[in-house]
C-alpha cells in the first residue's frame, strides 16, 4: 500500500513542503519579505543578491506555485512604462507555517 494512501492527511503536506524546496522559492520568499516587489523587481534581486540567472518562464512557475499554497499574493498591476503589458505586484501574505504531524493540519500566520 503506498503511503499517501495509508495516511491522506499527509499528502496536503507533502505537496507544501514540495512547494518550499528549492533555493530559487526560498530566495523569492525573503526578496518579497523586504515588501511589495513587481515581477521585475523580483527577478533583478534574484540575479544580483543570490546569483539566480533563469528564464522568466520559470520565474513565473515558481510565483504561481509560492501563490497555489497562499505563501505570496499578488496584490495589483503596475504599468511598466514601456508601452507593455502590466506587470504583477506581489506581497508576502504568511510569514509563519504550522504543521500539525499528527493530524496533518497546515496553519498559515
Amino acid at each position: 500500500m503506498r503511503w499517501g494512501r495509508a495516511h491522506p492527511e499527509l499528502s496536503r503536506i507533502m505537496m507544501f513542503l514540495r512547494t518550499l524546496a528549492g533555493g530559487p522559492r526560498w530566495a523569492i520568499i525573503r526578496i518579497i519579505s523586504d515588501g511589495e516587489k513587481s515581477t521585475s523587481e523580483i527577478y533583478n534581486e534574484l540575479v544580483a543578491r543570490y546569483g539566480f540567472l533563469m528564464p522568466r518562464s520559470l520565474l513565473y512557475y515558481h510565483l504561481d506555485g509560492l501563490e497555489k499554497m497562499g505563501i505570496i499574493e499578488m496584490v495589483r498591476y503596475q504599468e511598466t512604462g514601456k508601452g507593455g503589458a502590466p506587470e504583477k505586484v506581489w506581497r508576502l501574505k504568511i510569514r509563519k507555517v504550522v504543521i500539525d504531524l499528527l493530524s496533518g493540519t497546515i496553519n498559515l500566520e
